[in-house]
């Protein structure tokens, strides 16, 4: 595993860990509201491969997460179509922080709190890896995308909206 400036451990890369499932650690000055978009820039990827993990639930308030990529939007319409529910909205932060385990702005999929149902926008898994977010802002962990199926069950969909759509 190749490192950069070592990060405490977090429930995502404590989890990574014991699946025995390798990535690399990338760090970057955290700035709010910046989100993907500014760690794309820092780090020098492509902004569509750098990966925001949201908590969304659906119209009972059953949580879920969907993976999408940092550059653009998730169509909440789409998505209820796609895994057969009436409609999805974005969790409130507090809500979400109480699902996840993790604050806004470092939500990742690995070692949630609660076990969700995983989506990963269907294009993500071209790119050979994605950077997705370690379980704290400022600190992203670069993986093949198709972990998040192999490790952890997601579901491909199709849900995403350019930004300036």
């Amino acid at each position: 595993m190749a490192k950069a400036k070592h990060v405490s451990e977090t429930p995502a890369t404590q989890w990574l860990r014991k699946a025995k499932i390798s990535f690399t650690e990338h760090n970057y000055d955290y700035i709010d509201h910046g989100g993907a978009q500014e760690a794309a820039r820092q780090l020098h990827f492509p902004p569509a491969q750098v990966a925001k993990t949201l908590i969304m639930e659906d119209e009972n308030a059953k949580p879920l997460i969907i993976v999408m990529h940092g550059d653009r939007e998730v169509s909440t319409k789409n998505l209820a179509r796609q895994i057969g529910v009436k409609k999805v909205t974005p969790c409130k932060p507090d809500v979400a922080q109480r699902h996840s385990g993790y604050m806004v702005g470092g939500t990742s999929p690995f070692g949630t709190r609660k076990t969700m149902p995983i989506f990963i926008e269907q294009s993500l898994l071209e790119f050979p890896t994605i950077l997705i977010n370690g379980g704290k802002r400022g600190y992203l962990l670069e993986l093949p995308p198709t972990t998040l199926v192999t490790a952890l069950g997601a579901t491909p969909v199709e849900a995403g909206l350019d930004a300036h759509a």
